[in-house]
């Protein structure tokens, strides 16, 4: 019986059974639906009833039971924990994949992901906790910007982790971000077929505009120096068009869809997000070698003239490489070299 579905506050009748119809290609009767989830044929037929009126088509036929036919973009605990299975592989059980969904909470608006996973942390959150929103109403990029999160368009989406007892070394976690920023190129070729490219540190590039942004925050302990949880907070523009932007943006914006005219299921790219980054998880720091080529291999700014900005100051330069510790390498006008490991850099027009 399928009563882990209901163990977790923020799951549903409606979640379970929407999970269920999600994972079949045939018909599932109200009976074993019923004894599946552990509810009675009553709440099973109130859930499908619910569904369909948020835009599911779910078709029922006397002693067949329920098929699901079509399905809205929705952001739900049923869509992502079924998606979970297909990404973790054909072994995966879907009792496994939803147990996977106990420390993932999906919210219909969030002022920030970040802000609610840091708040979560500080409440004993376990290693792992994911907190996705349909939309954000005070959204954060990196510098204190803001960063634009409509309903329905995009996914907003923030990772906890928590590093062994003892780690201190705040340096050799900054990587963390560069490989996230791999995790999520994964997801999104993953779902959608076409990969992004990176533009160091940690934004990712769609047909030439950014399609992502990535903002990672740690959070000390005072009195031993020690990392207590790292809360990784990922924004991408999934369906948006020009017009979805604001006009300052519209040139330098852009969105999975704009990129490649697909309107891919965001709780798919969801569920492909949280495999990707379980598997971090459970190899970092170790395991480099492979993310690190990629991150390579998808960079943009090796071999393009930027500018690097710090203080307020702007210096031309040329970008030559992506170091080992993800470092991007540049060359000033003057000739010296210097090995990057923060900042800002934007992309020139003109040669150095």
């Amino acid at each position: 019986m399928y009563t882990v579905f209901m163990k977790h506050p923020s799951f549903s009748t409606k979640d379970a059974v929407l999970a269920c119809l999600a994972d079949q290609h045939d018909y599932v009767s109200g009976e074993i639906l019923s004894k599946r989830i552990g509810v009675s044929r009553a709440a099973v037929n109130g859930a499908v009833k619910a569904l369909r009126g948020e835009g599911f088509v779910i078709d029922s036929v006397t002693n067949r039971g329920y098929l699901l036919r079509d399905m809205p973009d929705l952001l739900s605990v049923g869509l992502i924990a079924k998606g979970l299975r297909r990404s973790c592989g054909r072994g995966t059980s879907f009792e496994a994949a939803f147990s996977r969904m106990h420390t993932v909470h999906v919210f219909d608006e969030a002022d920030s992901t970040n802000r609610i996973l840091s708040q979560l942390a500080l409440e004993n959150a376990p290693d792992g906790t994911v907190v996705i929103a349909d939309a954000q109403t005070k959204g954060r990029g990196r510098l204190g910007r803001s960063f634009s999160s409509p309903k329905g368009l995009g996914l907003y989406f923030s990772y906890l982790i928590r590093p062994e007892a003892g780690a201190t070394d705040l340096f050799s976690w900054t990587s963390l971000t560069s490989r996230t920023a791999v995790c999520v190129c994964d997801a999104i070729e993953t779902v959608s077929g076409v990969r992004p490219h990176i533009k160091w540190v940690n934004d990712l590039y769609m047909d030439g505009k950014k399609i992502c942004g990535i903002l990672t925050q740690t959070d000390m302990e005072p009195e031993s120096g020690h990392i207590a949880s790292i809360v990784i907070g990922i924004g991408i523009n999934v369906h948006e068009t020009s017009a979805d932007f604001p006009k300052e943006l519209r040139e330098l914006a852009g969105s999975v869809f704009s990129a490649t005219g697909m309107h891919i299921l965001r709780a798919h790219l969801a569920a492909e997000m949280i495999a990707a980054l379980d598997r971090l998880r459970d190899t970092f720091p170790g395991e480099d070698a492979a993310c690190f080529a990629k991150y390579v291999e998808d960079s943009l700014l090796p071999g393009t003239d930027i500018d690097v900005i710090s203080g307020g100051k702007s210096r031309a330069a040329r970008a030559l490489s992506i170091e080992q510790d993800y470092g991007l390498r540049v060359r000033y006008e003057n000739g010296s070299e210097e090995v990057l490991h923060g900042g800002e850099v934007s992309i020139r027009a003109h040669k150095v």
